[in-house]
């Protein structure tokens, strides 16, 4: 046989990814899919049931960082059952999953809004001022307005870096309450644009990194002035 004959032989013989079977759960890899399909070849029921109880241990082996989650064996089980296509017929200590676990999808996710209007303002808010609606009249209702109203505009000023007029604060309070909480007429004012800034400002420094805040404490800072060399030789 001739080096060309047998590279051609050689070449004949190899797999290719496009070739193999599907990979039910991939994670795995090929191997242990192999031990699995040989498994479930197995004719002696005893012998199979040896043979599941050792991929398992390979499989928990392969994800230790899943030992403490709850039920990881139930999980492992399901998994060997699944990539085995439901063939291997093995005794297991939980129920046997059926085909139709493949297609289950999780339940859908609700969020508070999908495409809020202010969004500077935050889901909070939204709950605080709904929390107000669901209140009667009372002293602590119009507290609890009066701390809404200037917790936006904290936030309004702290998303524009300007100033705000009171009264676009009672527009969007009345727009984000359904028309229930009214501040148009009221004689109250809310805390000054200054004061509120001064408070952002302190919040933004406590957040910033200690180098970023004093700007002495910098790599190579050009304030510290490098000692002039002395030669110990000199008299």
């Amino acid at each position: 046989m001739t080096h060309n004959e047998k590279a051609h032989e050689i070449v004949h013989v190899l797999e290719y990814n496009a070739e193999r079977p599907h990979l039910m759960i991939p994670e795995y890899g090929r191997h242990l899919q192999k031990l699995i399909d040989q498994a479930t070849l197995i004719e002696d029921k005893e012998e199979r049931n040896k043979a599941a109880r050792y991929i398992i241990k390979v499989m928990g082996s392969l994800n230790p960082h899943l030992r403490d989650v709850l039920d990881f064996q139930h999980k492992l089980w399901d998994q060997l059952f699944i990539m085995s296509d439901f063939k291997l017929d093995v005794d297991s200590p939980y129920p046997i999953p059926t085909r139709d676990v493949i297609n289950l999808k999780p339940e859908r996710l609700d969020y508070p809004q999908k495409n809020p209007k202010y969004r500077f303002y935050g889901n909070n808010i939204k709950y605080m001022i709904d929390v107000a609606n669901s209140w009667e009249e009372s002293e602590l209702k119009s507290a609890l307005i009066k701390v809404i109203a200037n917790h936006m505009k904290k936030s309004y000023l702290s998303w524009n870096k300007d100033t705000v007029d009171d009264k676009a604060i009672f527009d969007h309070l009345y727009e984000l309450s359904g028309g229930r909480i009214d501040l148009h007429q009221s004689t109250e004012e809310l805390l000054n644009t200054s004061d509120l800034m001064r408070t952002n400002k302190k919040v933004s420094n406590k957040n910033m990194p200690a180098i970023q805040k004093n700007p002495m404490i910098k790599k190579n800072n050009k304030n510290i002035k490098a000692k002039p060399y002395k030669n110990n030789n000199q008299k």
